[in-house]
């Protein structure tokens, strides 16, 4: 809309609407370094989590049915004459419908999410995350604002705190299951009850080490054969990367569409290695999954099965690396290796991934132009990524700084990095993908 480019910049004229956020005092944080530096800022909470994460002045609480949402955020917009919106996460319901109402009155909204580069980074990007992402995916372009970003510092900062992890997610959903009462409509964005989530939780770090073990054993014996080898890491069942920009229902169908794949194409000698995702509890049988398959394509010798370990521990000696969208990819890029994504990931650009069929990448992988890579790196550190971590307490304050700066001076996205249309979004819709 035109609306857009109307809207004021000064700080002053800004008033900030802020949604769910990560599960981290980051968005209070934000809020106040908003409010410190003139803006207005306004929170709606969903849930008891919520509150407890951030209440008093500015706040308020949606407790209606969902769909009674679309109508009270766009009565909000009118009434609080929101200027920016502020979300963690661009497919939850609430998020949706509130970017879909921003949209309509030239509302700026700016995306959060954990870092595409890992750890000591996260994401902030205008308008959508993935594959509604604005950021470029030619590579003229990507090269031209590295040029003029220049030298990135990509030292590694803010190491994860465990205890931050963990702690503030077990504390959040908690408080969300035993004051339930408070909030009594609120739908959760996540799949599984989080009280058995935790019990499972438990019961899988109790078996970590013997699990990493059997897996250093498993990798020692895959590489003493001396074939080839392709890895295939898995993503959660409750990944938006999965439910809302992928065309699959369930992640078996991705495993099913890569091993039958594998089992036509791939030569004879090499071996698929599948890698459970390290967060993984157990909700889904994939060795089930997988063991039926081998059965079916009679590839019982030829698929190694992984419950834990390194990834990165598979990336020297591997002949590529096949996955949904998974960040994995830029980390297996990185290492050198050829990368498949089925989706089109953020990073799934031409002279970086291969760009050709599944069943050709078996046999014909093409390998990451390491010069492209860099440069994408560099940009996208420089204009949808920021320092800091959720994970770290001096990440948490450095994250706030640095995302109300670039808030501030509109440099989100910038330089040049913000295309007028999602640059990944039609080739997403001819593969199903439903957005």
């Amino acid at each position: 809309m035109s609306g857009r480019a109307e809207l004021p910049a000064d700080a002053s004229r800004r008033t900030f609407l802020f949604l769910q956020g990560p599960l981290s005092p980051l968005y209070k944080k934000l809020g106040t370094e908003l409010l410190a530096a003139g803006c207005r800022v306004r929170r709606i909470n969903f849930c008891s989590g919520d509150w407890l994460h951030w209440h008093g002045a500015g706040t308020s609480s949606f407790k209606n049915k969902t769909d009674a949402w679309p109508s009270h955020i766009a009565g909000f917009l009118e009434r609080e004459g929101i200027t920016d919106l502020v979300l963690h996460g661009d497919q939850r319901i609430y998020h949706k419908a509130a970017i879909t109402e921003a949209n309509k009155r030239g509302i700026r909204v700016f995306v959060t999410e954990l870092g595409l580069l890992r750890s000591g980074w996260m994401t902030l990007e205008r308008e959508g995350l993935a594959t509604l992402s604005r950021f470029p995916n030619d590579g003229d372009a990507i090269r031209a604002i590295a040029n003029r970003v220049g030298d990135i510092d990509f030292a590694p900062l803010f190491p994860k705190s465990t205890a931050l992890e963990i702690v503030p997610d077990v504390i959040y959903n908690l408080t969300n299951v035993f004051l339930k009462p408070l909030y009594p409509h609120y739908q959760r964005h996540t799949l599984y009850p989080p009280v058995l989530e935790y019990l499972r939780g438990a019961w899988r770090l109790s078996t970590e080490r013997r699990r990493d073990r059997l897996v250093r054993r498993q990798i020692d014996a895959l590489r003493a054969t001396g074939n080839p080898y392709f890895i295939f890491p898995l993503q959660l069942e409750g990944d938006f990367q999965l439910r809302a920009h992928s065309p699959y229902k369930s992640f078996a169908e991705v495993i099913e569409t890569v091993v039958t794949s594998f089992a036509k194409n791939a030569p004879p000698a090499s071996q698929l290695v599948i890698k459970t995702h390290p967060l993984d509890v157990g909700f889904e049988n994939w060795p089930a999954v997988v063991a039926e398959l081998k059965t079916r394509h009679q590839l019982a010798e030829r698929i190694v099965f992984l419950d834990g370990g390194r990834l990165g521990d598979l990336f020297d000696g591997a002949s590529g690396l096949v996955t949904l969208n998974s960040t994995a990819g830029i980390e297996a890029m990185q290492a050198g290796v050829p990368v498949k994504s089925l989706m089109p990931a953020h990073y799934d650009i031409e002279g970086m991934t291969h760009q050709g069929d599944l069943s050709g990448f078996w046999t014909s992988p093409e390998r990451p132009d390491l010069g492209l890579l860099t440069d994408y790196l560099r940009a996208i550190a420089a204009t949808v990524q920021v320092r800091g971590s959720i994970h770290n307490r001096e990440g948490v304050e450095a994250a706030a700084k640095n995302m109300a700066q670039r808030i501030l001076d509109l440099s989100v996205n910038e330089p040049g990095a913000f295309s007028p249309v999602p640059p990944r979004l039609e080739k997403a819709r001819a593969l199903g993908v439903p957005l």
